[in-house]
């Protein structure tokens, strides 16, 4: 029950999400505003996502964490209502970003010590599949109030509503741990392990017996390289694609909600798969292979512009199928992130997936307004193939 205020949230964000770039691109009269409005949001949550995740593991409470950041949320959301100046609204977003970045790190180190290790992947997967059906939600409501005419006005109040919602849900239902210890248990486990494998080995050689294998430490750096660069890759391709379908392929507002309703649909399913696939240690080799597929997905984007009587139809599968393989990749990269990152970094994942975000949301709408989507789509898929190599390395 604890999770219901993040579906509420999830619900608005979801809302937003599609929204906000083209009522930007509106006002602004310019792709570029967006990219702008979002880099900067992005760039100044990095540190923030760190300092939440330290502060809150070295003060071991999580429930204000995620408080501040719903009710800054509710109140900036608020206050876009009372301006449609662009430069202004980019300081709101911005700052609404560093706080809203405060319920990440608290949120998944509730996950990870409310659960033993072997269950991490099936809490991930459930609490990110519940809160993705928020999000959808909160798609279906965009296609509804644009279908029926809302002004811009009544969907951020909408927006700012949903989050009070789950500020007063999450004031009740959230409770922090009385004990944290499960990623310390974990972190004793994974060195021991080693150690044990190192010594085996050492004996074979002692006996002279022949030795075909080596102990492997998992590569700390390769994976947080893995993820900075999927981001970045997801961020130049998704920041500026809503205005992809709005203009290239000449799509109304709520057509465009109804395409996100189903990629978030995808994200769905892959979630509840997750959760009912996902064993200790099974994520390793499937990471690399997500990857891969969505630098395929990114590719095929190129084809589905090219062939302008089915690219609505090829566009949509193709969105949909992105939703499902991120959110294999979102539970598997979490999960491997609680074990792998040390106690008192919690932040550090929510700092790489920004960092290449950050940098993605400025590219991508930069690359669409002066070289095209195709160029967009092409690069994507590059830098998807660069994370592949990355993350083969990090699990090998």
């Amino acid at each position: 029950m604890w999770r219901l205020g993040f579906f509420f949230h999830e619900m608005a964000f979801g809302l937003l999400s599609v929204f906000l770039p083209l009522y930007v691109m509106i006002i602004g009269d310019s792709i570029v505003w967006v990219g702008i409005m979002t880099a900067t949001a992005m760039f100044l949550a990095i540190p923030a996502s760190f300092l939440w995740g330290y502060t809150c593991d070295k003060t071991r409470r999580y429930k204000r964490y995620i408080l501040i950041s719903f009710l800054a949320s509710t109140t900036i959301l608020y206050l876009f209502t009372l301006t449609t100046s662009v430069g202004l609204l980019t300081i709101l977003y911005a700052v609404m970003s560093i706080l809203h970045a405060a319920h990440e790190p608290p949120k998944n180190v509730l996950i990870a010590e409310l659960y033993s290790r072997q269950e991490w992947e099936k809490a991930f997967a459930l609490y990110e599949g519940f809160t993705e059906t928020g999000w959808l939600i909160g798609l279906l409501l965009g296609f509804l109030t644009s279908s029926y005419g809302f002004k811009p006005t009544s969907i951020l109040l909408l927006c700012s509503g949903l989050n009070l919602i789950a500020l007063a849900a999450s004031l009740i239902l959230i409770t922090d741990p009385l004990f944290i210890f499960e990623r310390s248990l974990v972190s004793i486990e994974k060195t021991i392990n080693f150690a044990c494998k190192g010594i085996a080995i050492a004996s074979k050689i002692l006996d002279g017996l022949p030795v075909n294998e080596r102990p492997k430490k998992d590569n700390l750096s390769a994976f947080c390289s893995g993820l900075v660069l999927f981001s970045l890759a997801t961020s130049i391709l998704f920041t500026p694609l809503p205005i992809f379908f709005s203009k290239d392929l000449s799509l109304s507002v709520s057509a465009v909600f109804a395409m996100y309703v189903l990629n978030s649909g995808g994200g769905v399913v892959g979630y509840f798969l997750a959760s009912n696939k996902s064993t200790y240690q099974s994520e390793k080799p499937h990471v690399s292979r997500i990857v891969i597929f969505r630098g395929a997905l990114a590719f095929s984007l190129m084809a589905a512009t090219l062939m302008s009587a089915y690219s609505v139809v090829l566009s949509t599968i193709i969105l949909t199928l992105m939703g499902f393989a991120y959110a294999l990749f979102l539970v598997y990269t979490l999960s491997l992130s609680m074990e792998l990152i040390p106690i008192g970094r919690a932040g550090l994942f929510n700092v790489l997936v920004g960092l290449g975000g950050a940098c993605g949301s400025f590219v991508g709408p930069f690359l669409a307004q002066t070289l095209g989507f195709m160029h967009v789509f092409l690069i994507a898929g590059l830098i998807f193939f660069i994370a592949y190599v990355t993350f083969r390395i990090s699990v090998q």
